[in-house]
């Protein structure tokens, strides 16, 4: 991670399409933001990579040290809960994002074995140009550049 930039780091488990599909779309809309995709496991990581992350990394510790440097973190909704993702979220990872001082962006999908009242019509596609929108709400509360 480079030292005084701007970093979103995007967390995912399972088999990583969500955090591939974020990644993309957050360098696309917001190219001179450094992103840092974390994966919870080597499948998450490994299709993280093809969507062009600054930097990437797999496992707790990765989760713990990007929680703690990151300004914003955007994952599923599981990602704060311990033994979400099918066991993937360790207490470690979800105690270090809950208690991260970065802007958390947390997508409400149904995989993680929750549900938010509301939001089972909205869809994927919504959720992420949503969150598209929550990142740069929160640029502009931070006065970053983008």
């Amino acid at each position: 991670m480079k030292k005084n930039q701007y970093t979103i780091a995007v967390i995912d488990g399972q088999g990583g399409s969500l955090g591939k599909t974020l990644v993309k779309r957050i360098k696309k809309e917001f190219p001179n933001l450094y992103v840092l995709a974390i994966g919870t496991n080597s499948l998450a990581t490994s299709n993280m990579i093809t969507s062009s992350p600054d930097a990437i990394a797999t496992g707790e510790n990765p989760v713990i040290v990007g929680a703690k440097n990151a300004d914003i973190i955007i994952g599923a909704m599981g990602i704060i809960i311990a033994d979400a993702l099918h066991g993937e979220i360790t207490a470690q990872m979800a105690n270090a994002i809950g208690r991260s001082d970065a802007h958390k962006i947390l997508i409400p999908i149904s995989k993680c074995n929750i549900s938010i009242a509301g939001t089972d019509k909205i869809g994927v596609e919504n959720l992420i140009k949503d969150c598209m929108q929550l990142i740069k709400n929160q640029l502009i509360e931070d006065e970053i550049n983008f």
